[in-house]
This record gives structure tokens, sequence and C-alpha cells, in this order.
């Protein structure tokens, strides 16, 4: 009976280890005790029954000890009137079939002792077994709170290096801005700087042609005074011609030039003739205006050059080679001389010089970071401007192969760079969908004019720019407004732009294979040329005018060089079979003599027509 008590009570034996504290506990600590207690009633469920049983085993007993103890007093002994045999021996027998009744249930119940000693042992293994693995989880427990404690450390230090970092970054941040406003007073100091400096040189200017100004007219006043003393000699023309030279017209005024005029003969006539006056004031009108121009640059930047009368047909291949590691996106000759750049995706620009009908290395001009889209020479041949994949323009002069600046702002590639009419400003158009107007002294932009469509080249007159887009389209924008005054719709993506060298005709090349002439006098009026076989190779193919505007040349996908004529309209020639890819770009010389096709697999061909 004390085992089983103390197996009734061993729940509450097992709840009673766990020790609660009067602090309150937090939710994982709570879920754990709740677990207990549920374990506790289910087992006390599964004995209940036992218990019962136990209950009436106790009370069987009890009946049983009374019985025995009713068996063991003697029964008294009564006699019949009839017979005299007493009447105990039907009791007795009465009394050994309950004892035999007793036995049997006696024995039945200690069978159901057995049994239930049985299932209180396999309880108590269970009960032994679930408290092995409540000491388990309270180990896992008592684990998980120390990797929790080391957790908690570990996200205190994470969090004091965080607010150490913090520090450091506003510390950085001040120090940004300080450098920031020490930037912008720097530049402000440089522009005030360069402001000063234009004032000065343009002071400068107004005195150098202030005294020119007096120069010239010191000197037409000594011409003055000289022509009125020779103007009251008489000549005396009796003996044959005389020249104006006789007049011994002091020479010192640097007037070579007024006797050319005066060489023909006189029959009669006066140094006062007003033939000879007229001629003498144009001379020096022409000298007084030169002397009064405000600064040469304009006239040295346009230096005259050559012109060609006659371009000539090329049918000859003169000489084939690689000319860069990778392939070549573009071609140009200057326009001075037979000096021609080439540049590719090798990012550098290589020059040759054409000598005895072949080309010859002269120098490379390196500093892109990425590939070359475009080339341009300025009218001098002494400075070159290029586009590139970096997305910036860069500008060199002929002799340094280090860039003189860099023009960076558009935020993809760049795919034309030009020069203005007046040499001083730069026109770029790129993939951003933008075309941009730099200043070259200042190297900054001075204009930007945001486009619908992806820019693939641009043109520049004297008052215009115009555009090619991947929207088939060309645009012409006022460069003084910034917007757009007329749009030419074509029948696919633009390619390329190229103006007649007397800016009258523009010609474009589009993926639909066509070239088109579009008159700039009457937009309305285009010639569209095609070949049999002629195909763009890419989204950057060239087309371009000859230097007398009499052909047009563009290389095709077939690896051939297409050239038609104007006037005709009809294909003029094709040179097939020296290229083995698509043809980027061509370029014809001013002189009209040659012609050169570049291609993606690297090769530069020199065309003649001898």
């Amino acid at each position: 009976m004390a085992a089983l008590e103390c197996h009734r009570d061993s729940p509450s034996v097992t709840l009673g280890r766990i020790h609660f504290t009067a602090e309150p506990m937090e939710t994982w600590k709570r879920h754990i005790i709740n677990q207990l207690k549920h374990r506790d009633k289910a087992q006390k469920k599964n004995f209940q029954d036992v218990i019962r049983s136990y209950i009436n085993l106790l009370e069987r007993t009890k009946q049983r000890a009374l019985i025995l103890g009713s068996l063991a007093r003697p029964l008294p002994v009564t006699y019949t009137q009839d017979s005299q045999s007493p009447t105990g021996t039907g009791q007795t027998s009465h009394h050994e079939n309950l004892v035999k009744d007793l036995e049997k249930t006696t024995g039945e119940l200690a069978y159901q002792v057995l049994q239930l000693q049985q299932k209180i042992t396999i309880k108590d293994a269970i009960l032994e077994e679930q408290h092995a693995r409540m000491c388990e989880v309270q180990n896992r427990l008592a684990q998980v709170e120390s990797d929790q404690a080391e957790l908690r450390a570990n996200v205190t230090q994470i969090r004091e290096r965080n607010r150490a970092l913090k520090r450091e970054y506003d510390a950085l941040l001040e120090k940004r801005s300080d450098r920031e406003k020490a930037y912008r007073q720097a530049r402000e100091q440089g522009q005030e700087m360069v402001e000063d400096m234009i004032k000065n040189k343009q002071m400068a200017a107004m005195k150098m042609n202030n005294r020119n100004e007096r120069r010239v007219r010191a000197r037409e006043a000594n011409l003055h005074k000289e022509l009125e003393m020779a103007a009251k000699k008489t000549l005396d023309i009796d003996d044959g011609p005389t020249n104006v030279s006789q007049l011994k017209i002091n020479t010192s005024t640097n007037i070579d030039t007024v006797e050319k005029y005066h060489t023909r003969v006189f029959r009669s006539a006066s140094a006062t003739s007003p033939r000879i006056l007229s001629s003498i004031r144009e001379l020096f009108d022409r000298r007084k205006r030169r002397g009064n121009s405000v600064c040469c640059l304009e006239e040295d930047m346009h230096s005259p050059v050559g012109v060609c009368l006659a371009a000539r047909v090329p049918a000859v291949a003169k000489h084939v080679l690689d000319a860069h590691e990778l392939g070549i996106n573009a071609v140009r000759f200057s326009a001075c001389t037979n000096l021609l750049a080439t540049g590719g995706t090798d990012r550098v620009i290589k020059l040759w010089d054409i000598t005895a009908g072949m080309l010859h290395h002269r120098g490379t001009l390196d500093g892109s970071n990425e590939g070359i889209t475009s080339i341009e020479f300025d009218p001098t041949g002494t400075r070159i401007l290029a586009a590139s994949y970096d997305k910036s323009a860069l500008f060199w002069k002929l002799d340094d192969c280090v860039p003189k600046f860099t023009l960076t702002g558009h935020s993809r590639k760049v795919t034309a760079a030009k020069f203005r009419c007046s040499q001083r400003q730069v026109v770029t158009g790129s993939a951003d969908r933008t075309v941009k107007v730099w200043d070259l002294q200042r190297a900054a932009c001075i204009q930007t004019i945001e486009v619908l469509s992806y820019c693939s080249d641009v043109v520049c007159s004297e008052y215009f720019i115009i555009s090619g887009h991947y929207d088939n389209k060309v645009r012409f924008w006022d460069s003084r407004a910034g917007s757009c005054t007329q749009e030419l719709p074509l029948q696919g993506r633009v390619t390329s732009l190229d103006l007649c060298p007397d800016h009258r005709q523009l010609l474009s090349c589009s993926r639909d294979e066509i070239l088109q002439v579009v008159d700039l006098r009457m937009s309305n009026a285009r010639i569209s040329f095609r070949a049999e076989g002629f195909k763009c190779g890419c989204d950057s193919t060239k087309a371009i005018f000859s230097p007398d505007g009499s052909y047009l040349a563009a290389g095709s996908a077939d690896g051939a060089v297409y050239i038609w004529n104007v006037h005709t309209g009809n294909l003029e020639k094709r040179l097939p079979d020296m290229h083995s890819s698509s043809i980027n770009a061509v370029a014809w010389s001013l002189t009209g003599e040659f012609v050169v096709s570049v291609d993606k697999s690297r090769r530069a061909v020199l065309w003649s027509d001898i």
C-alpha cells in the first residue's frame, strides 16, 4: 500500500523537483512547465484504474477477514424433535461452499494483484524514462540559456562596433562637407581668375588694336602727305611709257603692292588720277580692317585648305594591312594633308601617312579608357577630337600623344563628336538620348539638348545641329534656342550623317539599306540610293560624300565598298574581295585621290584609281 500510495503521489513529487522563482518567467519557461503539468495529468489518469482496482481488492480482503473470523467461532448445535442429529451439518456445508468461493475469489484477486504489480513496474519504468528525458531537456535548456547569453554578449559588442562606425561615418561626412565647401570656394576662385584672365586678355587685345589703329592711321597720314607731294609734280610722258614706280614713293610703309596696281602705261596722266587714289584707298581699307580685328585666333584656326576640283573613283587596292589589334570603328582624313587617323576598340587612335601608295604608321594617341567610336579633325589639321565608349569625348593636339582634356558628362557611350563652325565649341551625341554643346576654352558643357531617342550621329552647320536617331528620324536643332525645328522620318534606324562640302546637302545612312541625300534648302527633296548586295553591317555604319560632293561611299556587310554617283543616282563602282568582315567606315582624302575603308576584323584598305 505504501508503494502504491507513493506511486499515486509520484506526479506531484516530480513536480516538486522543479524550482520556481518569484521572478517573472519568460515564455519558453512557461511553455516547459505547461508541458510538465500536462504530462503529470496524463500519467495520473493512467494510474486511476490501478488505484480503483486496489481499493476494490482492499474491500474484498476486509470482507474475507470478516468471514474467516466468523467461521473461526464455534457454531451452536441445535436438535430437532424429529431427529436427534444436530442441524449444524447443513450450515457446515454451506460454510464450506462459501470458503471455496472465497478461495476462488482470493485466487482471482491474487492474480489481479500480480497483473497490477506488473503494470506498476511498467509505469515505473516509463516514469524513470520520462524523468531522464526531463533531465536531458533541462540540460539542453541550460545550454540554450548559455548560448543565449553568449549571443547577447555578441550583440552588445556588435552594437558597440556599429556605434563606433557611426561616429566615424559622421566624422567622414563632416570632412566631406568641409572638402565640398573648400572645393566650391576653390572653383569659384578659379572661375573668378578665369574671368579676370579673360578680361585682361580683352583689355590687352583692345590696347593692341588701338596701337595697330594708331599705327595704321599714322602710316595712312604719311602716305597721304607723300601722295599730295607727288600730285603736285607733273610727269613728262612724251619720251615713252613710264611706270608709277618712278614717283619714288617712300616704301617705309610696306606698300609694295601699290606699285603692282600702277604698272600699266599712261599716255597722259597725273598722280592725282581718281583710279590710282581709289585703288590705294581700297588697299589701305583692307589693311585697316585686318588691323582692327579683335582676335586673330579665328583666322588662324580657319587657315586656307586645299580644294578638290574633281574626285577620282577608286578602282584598285593599293595597300592592305591589319592596322589595329582589335576591330576598327572610325577613320578620317585630315583637311590639310593626306594624314589619316583610325580608331578602334583597342582604345587608341593611330596616325598614318600616305607615301608611295602605302600607309606608314606615324604615331599613336592614347588616353581613352574604352573603344573609340568616331574621329574628327579640325580644319587646321593640328587637332583631333574623338568619341569613346567610356562616356566621354577626348581632345588631342597632334604634337602630344596625351589628351589635352576630356569632356565628361554623358551617362552612356558617346557615339559622335564634331567641331562647330567656330572651332571653339564641340557637339557630342550619346546613347543617353542627349546632345551636348561644349566650350573648348573652359572644357565645360554649356548646353544640353534632351532627345527622345538613342543618338547615333551628329553634324553641325552654322546655326543648326543635325542629329540621327534609332527612332528612324533625323532632327534639326536650333543651336541658339535648343529647340527642334524639323524632323525628317526615315524607314530604318539612322546609322550616320554627313554634310556635303558646300553644306547644301545632307547624307543619311539607315538600316533599311538605303542612302538618302536631302537638299537642305528644300527638305522635301530627297534622292534615294540603293544597290543589290548593299547592306548595313551594324548600327554605326558610316557613309560619306566625296570631297567634291559628286559621289557617295559606304561599306557593306559583305565586305565591299559601294560608290554612287550623286548626279545620276547610279552605282558607280563596287570594290569587293579585300575585306573578310563587315565594313564599319570609309574616308575620302581631300585631294580626291585616295579612299580608305576599315572593318570589324582590324583591317584597313587603301584604294586608289590607279
